[in-house]
């Protein structure tokens, strides 16, 4: 069985379309089975993803976002 983690970035987003742009990226590898969930809150600048990808490939999908990535780390 392929183990599922979280992670907590903290994404530089400033404006709802650095958020939607992050939802985007997530949403394609939610559709293909890769995250399972994911929160993208603007306030907080906070993005959370939980799915079986490792977390360096979830660093590098939200980085061609083109948003910086302060901090990450996983959470379970």
């Amino acid at each position: 069985m392929t183990e599922v983690h979280t992670y907590k970035f903290d994404v530089k987003m400033t404006c709802s379309g650095c958020s939607n742009a992050v939802t985007r990226v997530l949403n394609k590898a939610k559709d293909t089975g890769d995250v399972t969930e994911f929160n993208v809150d603007l306030s907080t600048q906070e993005v959370l993803v939980t799915g079986t990808l490792p977390y360096d490939d979830v660093y590098e999908k939200i980085k061609k976002t083109g948003k910086e990535i302060r901090s990450g780390i996983t959470v379970e």
